[in-house]
């Protein structure tokens, strides 16, 4: 196709089909899920010579998509669908079909300028997959703690072997885990120096490896708005709001939270931030949220550095 245009694609995945739409020519088309369906979509879009194609991310169906497309050397970005919604009604695009949403995605790359992301390996994309796997696991062995406790005992006895299973499933995904950490050289050190801070576990360990691995080579500032944990201005004109820290990855926070937990009473420098905070008469929330930037700042630090949890330099 002969254009000095940049040439953007949106793909909309979902479980059964993917429909495609370019920006620059208003084309659309859909293929089904699946091998078939995939490779028919690289031979369609390679002759393009995309700058981009965009995609949301869907819960998992994007995933083969996107990895066969960065395969076959096509520049791939998957995108978070709020900021694609936010775009969609900024536009005035309140209609909503799968060609309609592909459309939208397609000018939602072209106006960010999106490059592609760089292809992830598939050993880190099954350490996220365990991962998420084991939370599911402890959402579940969860739930049917709950219910043991407002049934019957007649039933009480049939929960238990659920839970008893869903413990062993646990015991094995830990197990799995420390030993992909244990076998990568490369994770093996990381692992090494993020276990040397007081307060950080092996649950801590899990999701900042596999949630998120960009950890030591972001600066301060970046670490702390990917985790969520950025105090947001929020002022307008002469009103001046007091600042909100939102957004970010929601599971990396929750495992710094309980890192950040147990180091205020365990870790001398947290404790001693954390007091310091609280006497200065901030609120005991507040105050934690700084120690959970804090002890992210101090991570991302010394993956950066290569150096162990070191008081003095903290």
């Amino acid at each position: 196709m002969a254009t000095d245009a940049a040439v953007f694609v949106g793909i909309d995945v979902s479980k059964e089909w993917v429909d495609v739409a370019v920006r620059c020519t208003g084309e659309t088309w859909r293929v089904s899920q699946g091998q078939e369906g995939v490779d028919t979509l690289i031979l369609q879009v390679q002759p393009l010579n995309p700058q981009c194609v965009v995609m949301e991310a869907t819960g998992g169906y994007e995933m083969p998509l996107s990895t066969a497309l960065a395969a076959a050397g096509i520049p791939v970005a998957v995108v978070n669908p709020r900021q694609v919604r936010d775009f969609a009604r900024s536009q005035g695009r309140l209609a909503k079909t799968d060609r309609i949403d592909a459309a939208v995605i397609a000018h939602f790359g072209e106006v960010s300028g999106l490059t592609a992301q760089p292809l992830v390996p598939a050993a880190a994309r099954e350490l996220e997959a365990l991962v998420s796997r084991r939370r599911q696991v402890i959402q579940m062995r969860t739930a049917e703690l709950q219910h043991r406790q407002r049934t019957l005992p007649v039933i009480q006895h049939r929960i238990d072997r659920i839970v008893a299973a869903l413990e062993e499933e646990l015991h094995d995904l830990d197990s799995e885990l420390t030993q992909r950490l244990r076998e990568s050289p490369l994770w093996r050190e990381r692992e090494e120096l993020l276990r040397s801070v007081p307060g950080i576990g092996s649950v801590t360990v899990f999701s900042l490896m596999a949630d998120l691995p960009e950890l030591g080579s972001l600066d301060r500032r970046e670490a702390a708005a990917i985790v969520g944990v950025a105090p947001l201005n929020r002022d307008s004109g002469k009103f001046r709001g007091s600042r909100r820290c939102w957004g970010g990855r929601a599971h990396v926070r929750a495992a710094l939270y309980m890192a950040t937990l147990v180091g205020v009473r365990h870790n001398p420098v947290l404790r001693a931030f954390y007091e310091r905070l609280v006497l200065a008469g901030k609120a005991k929330k507040v105050a934690l949220t700084a120690c959970m930037r804090k002890l992210i700042t101090i991570l991302n630090a010394m993956l950066k550095h290569h150096t162990t949890w070191n008081p003095q330099n903290a």
